[in-house]
């Protein structure tokens, strides 16, 4: 869902979206989710200026022409501008535990990543249950500084993922989905 109605959402509402993603399991139950919401369209607007010019740089290294680079920074601005709210989901290492060989720290990281995944489908299948529609984009993880400085995050905070919430102006057409054979394997 990636067009809403202008309707605000009202605090209490985003504030039951995000409790309830706050319950979602976490590895050691250390919750290495971090949330920021955006409701002001000051902050949506830096915040996409900033993710826009990151993207563009990104493109024109990649070798895409001029004009495709302008259509898909504006569309990834109005995008996050257009957003009744803008919530973004980030993972804080700082509490998870720690390992002296890679491996394992590796390991600890996958289970903290996990932890903020299943987060964010709490918070989408909360908003759903708000009557609100909601999309889940991954692009801050290719602009994490950018977004950690934009919004005076602290450091620990790395983006994950963003959330673009509001009561939907439209129904989605339904995705094709693979078939469950081709991605079950019952023994």
């Amino acid at each position: 869902m990636r067009r809403f109605k202008a309707q605000p959402v009202p605090d209490s509402v985003i504030h039951n979206i995000l409790s309830t993603a706050a319950y979602a399991p976490s590895a050691h139950n250390r919750q290495p989710w971090r949330f920021v919401v955006l409701t002001d369209a000051s902050f949506k607007a830096r915040l996409a200026e900033a993710m826009a010019q990151d993207f563009a740089h990104d493109l024109r290294r990649d070798g895409v022409a001029p004009e495709k680079i302008q259509a898909q920074t504006k569309r990834s601005k109005e995008r996050i501008t257009s957003a009744p709210v803008v919530i973004l989901i980030c993972l804080d290492m700082s509490e998870m535990d720690f390992y002296p060989d890679e491996k394992r720290q590796q390991a600890e990281r996958t289970m903290a990543v996990q932890s903020v995944a299943a987060a964010g489908l709490q918070l989408l299948l909360a908003a759903h249950a708000e009557g609100l529609g909601g999309v889940w984009v991954c692009s801050p993880l290719f602009a994490g500084e950018t977004i950690q400085n934009v919004l005076s995050l602290n450091e620990s905070w790395e983006p994950q993922g963003m959330f673009f919430v509001g009561y939907p102006d439209s129904t989605p057409k339904t995705k094709e989905m693979k078939d469950l054979g081709d991605v079950v394997r019952m023994l």
